[in-house]
């Protein structure tokens, strides 16, 4: 596979090359852009499901525990596509792909709006999360085709912003939206503008990478579904399920899938048919900042999930105060993305990567001091520190890491770095919640504002103990000029 800044055209002709750098730099940021938009309109989606529950209770007439599945369902149809994204990026052109990722959203939106009860609306969040499975895939891949490695730490802190701000308003503007209209209104505003994104992504986005006749193995596809999928599934139950077999079930299906899927991977890479390169763990630079990532997504997916439990049940905030309070955190992040990007293009990511790890950590050991009678302003600085941390971390790592492989690899690095953000978020929010729920039953003799304080307290310094194995992956990720092993053909 050539480089694909030197590729053909959309006809597949080659072009002038003076001509191809003129009109590739004026396309490069009208596709990017549209994709930026798309992926930030699905992951606003994907983060304002929570704050609405208990209107879709009362509405639907459904349990909890019912009403967790909408949640549920969509993280498992994402754990089971977005390993498939590696295959689909070799497979199809970008525009084809954008169109069907984007379809997807635009219809799972409308039957969302439109649902009548409970089944139709998780259809529809199925329908969803196939299309938002493949966006992110296809964004970092198209990143790391387009732009030159010069540039490519600012991209990527754009592409922060649009991950970081978006859950951080997500649940703010569904609170907003449920204080003046139904639940529906949450799919009917975002319609509109997904169908936007559709049409003019439609008629405006070019072919900017090369497809090629890849095989589809049908074993791999079967052992990723149940090898990723029962993994996020058994992390999802726990902390909510009513027996021990209901997490450990399906992890264990899902531990032995995924090793069969690896040694599955392992043999068919040989000959270049594998579903998910796994070759992309021999570069150590992108090792690393897979395992680094893991932690940072850990760290942040339970946190998220544990501060509104601790300011509604212990420091008695309404949901809507919970959404106001968390958005600085969010913003600031976003806000510091560029300027972390243009850092990282001047300096490289490893003096970032360490001062983020070590705030990150010092700020979950500072959470392990929260207690029933803490002070909102102490939450509020703890939350926009771990932000500040957040980004020096997430611009460098996914820089780095993509940039670490040859061109050929990206695809499937993109896909393995959408993988392990849904494994990993989903082990975070496992981990912080299971803790804290065993402690607030133990507990629960001392009140509930008190015994869900120690729970939070417990389930911090957990995350802070974890978040220390992050520091030293730091030291090993460097920002590397010309991928290693570029000189040879994939395969050779």
């Amino acid at each position: 596979m050539t480089e694909t800044l030197n590729t053909a055209t959309t006809t597949g002709s080659p072009v002038d090359a003076a001509d191809h750098a003129a009109t590739l730099d004026r396309r490069n940021r009208l596709v990017i852009g549209i994709l930026l938009i798309s992926v930030f309109v699905m992951i606003l989606n994907e983060t304002i499901m929570g704050v609405a529950l208990p209107q879709l209770m009362k509405d639907l007439d459904i349990s909890a525990s019912t009403g967790q599945w909408l949640t549920a369902a969509f993280l498992l149809t994402m754990a089971v596509i977005i390993p498939i994204t590696g295959f689909l990026l070799q497979r199809f052109s970008t525009r084809s792909l954008f169109i069907a990722a984007m379809g997807l959203f635009s219809l799972g939106t409308l039957v969302a709006a439109l649902s009548p009860g409970f089944t139709l609306l998780l259809v529809a969040r199925v329908i969803q999360a196939s299309g938002t499975a493949i966006m992110f895939p296809l964004l970092m891949t198209t990143v790391m085709t387009l732009v030159p490695p010069a540039n490519r730490g600012r991209m990527m802190g754009n592409i922060s912003i649009v991950i970081s701000v978006a859950p951080a308003i997500g649940p703010t503007i569904s609170g907003l939206i449920l204080t003046a209209f139904s639940w529906r209104f949450m799919f009917i505003f975002v319609l509109p503008i997904a169908l936007v994104a559709l049409f003019v992504g439609g008629a405006l986005i070019k072919n900017v990478t090369e497809t090629h006749k890849v095989s589809f193995d049908i074993l791999s596809v079967v052992l990723s579904a149940f090898g990723f999928g029962g993994l996020v599934y058994g992390l999802s139950n726990a902390g909510t399920a009513g027996s021990p077999l209901e997490v450990w079930t399906p992890l264990a299906i899902g531990a032995v899938a995924l090793a069969l899927f690896i040694l599955r991977q392992l043999k068919l890479q040989r000959t270049d048919r594998a579903l998910l390169d796994l070759r992309t763990f021999r570069v150590p630079t992108f090792t690393f900042s897979i395992a680094m990532f893991a932690i940072s997504m850990m760290a942040m997916f339970g946190t998220i999930v544990l501060l509104p439990l601790y300011l509604v049940n212990v420091l008695g905030l309404q949901e809507l105060q919970v959404g106001l309070l968390l958005l600085p955190g969010g913003l600031v992040m976003g806000l510091l993305a560029p300027f972390v990007g243009r850092i990282y293009d001047r300096v490289g990511p490893r003096g970032l990567l360490i001062a983020g790890s070590t705030i990150v950590s010092g700020d979950l050991w500072a959470m392990t001091l929260l207690n029933a009678h803490s002070s909102v302003w102490m939450v509020l600085a703890a939350h926009v520190t771990l932000s500040i941390g957040l980004a020096l971390i997430f611009t460098p790592l996914f820089t780095a890491s993509l940039g670490s492989l040859k061109p050929e690899l990206y695809s499937y690095g993109s896909a393995m770095v959408g993988t392990i953000q849904q494994l990993a978020g989903a082990a975070g929010t496992a981990l912080f919640v299971t803790v804290m729920s065993s402690v607030q039953i133990a507990q629960a003799s001392t009140g509930i504002a008190n015994s869900y304080a120690d729970g939070v307290h417990t389930a911090f310094l957990y995350g802070a103990v974890i978040s220390l194995f992050a520091i030293p992956c730091a030291f090993f990720i460097r920002k590397i000029a010309t991928p290693a092993g570029t000189e040879a053909p994939i395969g050779h």
